[in-house]
């Protein structure tokens, strides 16, 4: 038995595992020992990883549908109809008819290649991927209030903090090792302080957990800062030295009192005094968040909220403390990183910018796109009304994870053609014209990026099943099908070098350089050859740091008497994403029943309910049937779902009402109506499946 270095793929947390290899296969899993990150541990979904790559589920040669149903065919066929479609595509309604998602959990180098064959092939700046519905206004949010969208702060730098406050992540859930570092910092004497409105694992541990009202961040931040300011807890010498002027932030909080915020949020006026005094008063603390402050038409804003909270204490900039956004997805960093967003390339270098058009322009020897490029859900409206012709998505599953179904089914149906590039035939795939087969992680040479910007090495362990190809493989052949001989890479290291050569906060890094570190962090250039721990030292990327006035607004849909319960959405330790992984692991999978939506004893009395009932749950936009989880986790009025379980969709529900700046969708929170089925009757896992079907169909 053989084992071979690598990184979990699951969170982005970036844990290092040895793969173990007999008979180039995966047989199992083990821990590295001394990794700076996970320190010689794994959760459960690292454990299974193995899995949820096993070649006995995989898609093995690509597939051509004909007459609604999947045949076989030689990669010469497939790659050529392809080519062929989106040349047609394009030629007839010009490049921003065409477009690529691209996927948080392929390699950099797979991105990277990704985002080249959009603009450098396709010629279009409609590139996206999953970061556009998780963290897009943690980018946005602190790119304006920083200059950089990044984890300010590394993982270890939880040991070095005396406080650390937790807004929105569900962390011992969906990020383990983060969250176990944190109850070990914990209990060394650091305070733990969780913002949450579910009463989480995490919040039950913490020394004080404040359960706002859905939707209420802004509204709690700026309390919890005005009252910082009313008291003089400020970092008053910081403030001066590195922020711009916080006046017009202190007008805007003039009328705030802890009364008025107790009221909005429903936290106690104590409860608010000592947290603001804790944060503020501490030597370093450290702030983290997720997506319950991510997924809000107010996403931008939350994040300006949490950075005025941070830069007036001074909590930036040194070790220990930051503004630290946990991130969902393994390489959803490296993604952002990549440059799969559609207004910026690589290293974040501004598309708009007509100096970064020609470097990228002569680099590539092409003519770079100048048309402002479609997100993720921009792309799914213009298919919906005709605009958008022909996608290539890599990795991802929107059917399952974007909000709405019924309207990403009938925009996926809409269109003349669709590609999936997938490990396994997910519920996107099914709806494909043409579907090939990927590499594993375990299966072909790259890089990861984690949440705190380290960047680390995965090495092919064993042989891809059958036909299967690395992404960037089979991207290099399509560019060379359409005319394009650009991209025809050696090997994934090249992809890597040309990389790194177009991407100064990369420049320093090689193979060689990141298996001597265990990875490295950007920024990572001549200046800093070793990367860089923690960010923003001596100076902002915009140079002083800006508090910004923001205010809160309710969500979108509010309940009323005919959708009496808010509906927000969560992760489950033992489920990842859509579950096209971790579903494959009959460990994983016994743990949860798929897909509970959990209620409070008491909403659940009154509507006379008992624990693991079979329900229905209805929103404006579809309905599904479940069980109903009796639990106090969740406060009275309001319902979870968790979105892994194609037997539950919770995104049947959801609302994609949007972030005017990110164009995140409301996640987190919609209108439902839940109604007893019959005593004794199971959840129909079809129920209001139909109306999806008859949208991709139409």
């Amino acid at each position: 038995m053989n084992v071979v270095p690598s990184v979990c793929t699951f969170c982005g947390v970036g844990c290092g595992i040895g793969l173990r290899v007999e008979n180039d296969r995966v047989v199992g899993v083990e821990p590295q020992p001394g990794h700076p990150v996970s320190q010689g541990q794994l959760c459960a979904k690292g454990w299974s990883t193995s899995f949820a790559i096993d070649a006995g589920h995989r898609l093995t040669r690509p597939l051509i549908k004909e007459h609604g149903r999947f045949r076989p065919a030689s990669w010469d066929e497939a790659l050529e109809r392809v080519a062929n479609e989106f040349g047609v595509a394009r030629d007839a309604a010009g490049p921003t008819a065409v477009g690529v998602i691209s996927c948080a959990r392929a390699t950099n180098e797979d991105n990277y290649a990704a985002q080249k064959f959009a603009r450098a092939v396709l010629g279009t700046h409609n590139i996206d991927h999953c970061a556009r519905i998780c963290h897009s206004p943690s980018v946005a949010g602190l790119v304006r209030t920083l200059g950089s969208g990044a984890m300010t702060n590394g993982i270890a730098d939880i040991d070095l903090a005396d406080v650390i406050l937790v807004i929105g992540a569900d962390v011992t859930e969906n990020h383990a090792m983060i969250g176990a570092r944190m109850l070990r910092a914990q209990a060394r004497g650091a305070r733990l302080i969780v913002i949450d409105p579910r009463r989480t694992r995490l919040a039950r541990l913490a020394d004080i957990h404040l359960q706002p009202r859905l939707g209420t961040n802004i509204a709690l931040l700026n309390g919890l800062l005005q009252i910082i300011l009313a008291n003089g807890w400020e970092n008053s010498a910081f403030l001066a030295s590195r922020c711009e002027d916080t006046g017009p932030l202190r007008h805007h909080l003039s009328d705030v009192t802890p009364e008025r915020t107790s009221a909005k949020t429903g936290i106690a006026v104590a409860d608010l005094e000592e947290v603001a005094r804790l944060y503020s008063q501490a030597r370093a603390a450290y702030l983290a968040y997720g997506m319950g402050i991510t997924q809000f038409q107010s996403g931008t804003n939350n994040v300006i909220a949490v950075s005025n909270l941070a830069l007036a204490c001074g909590q930036v900039g040194r070790p220990g403390t930051g503004i630290n956004p946990l991130r969902g997805q393994n390489n959803v960093q490296g993604a952002c990183d990549m440059g799969c967003l559609p207004n910026v390339y690589p290293g974040y270098q501004d598309a708009s910018a007509l100096a970064v058009q020609a470097r990228f322009g002569e680099a590539w020897s092409v003519t770079s796109p100048v048309t402002p490029g479609l997100t993720s859900l921009g792309m799914t409206r213009a298919a919906r009304d005709g605009a958008l012709r022909a996608l290539m998505i890599i990795g991802e599953d929107p059917v399952l994870t974007d909000p709405d179904q019924n309207q990403v089914a009938h925009a996926l149906g809409a269109l003349d053609f669709l590609v999936v590039l997938e490990l396994s035939m997910t519920e996107t795939a099914r709806l494909a014209d043409v579907v090939l087969p990927a590499a594993s992680f375990a299966e072909k040479d790259g890089t990861f990026t984690n949440c705190e910007r380290r960047v680390q090495r995965v090495r092919r362990a064993v042989t891809p099943p059958g036909e299967a190809k690395a992404d960037w493989k089979i991207l290099a052949e399509l560019a060379v099908r359409m005319g394009y001989p650009g991209m025809d890479w050696e090997d994934a290291e090249a992809v890597f070098d040309e990389m790194a050569l177009l991407t100064p906060i990369f420049s320093a890094m090689t193979y060689a350089r990141l298996d001597e570190h265990h990875g490295l962090q950007w920024p990572c250039d001549a200046a800093r050859p070793q990367g860089s721990p923690f960010l923003h030292e001596e100076r902002f990327p915009l140079g002083k740091g800006r508090l910004l006035p923001v205010t809160n607004v309710a969500p979108d849909e509010c309940p009323d008497a005919e959708y009496p319960f808010f509906l927000t959405t969560h992760r489950l330790h033992f489920q990842y994403g859509g579950g096209s992984m971790t579903r494959h692991s009959p460990l994983l999978e016994r743990e949860i029943p798929a897909g509970l939506l959990s209620m409070h004893p008491d909403d659940g009395g009154a509507l006379g309910l008992h624990d693991r009932q079979a329900v229905r749950v209805r929103s404006r936009r579809g309905e599904l049937e479940t069980r109903v989880r009796l639990t106090d986790e969740v406060p009275r009025g309001t319902v979870a779902m968790p979105y892994h379980f194609r037997e539950a969709p919770c995104n049947r529900l959801t609302n994609d009402a949007q972030d005017p700046i990110t164009h995140m969708p409301e996640l987190k929170a919609c209108a439902v109506a839940v109604e007893g089925l019959p005593a004794g009757e199971a959840p129909n896992a079809e129920a209001g499946a139909a109306e999806v079907i008859r949208h991709v169909h139409s």
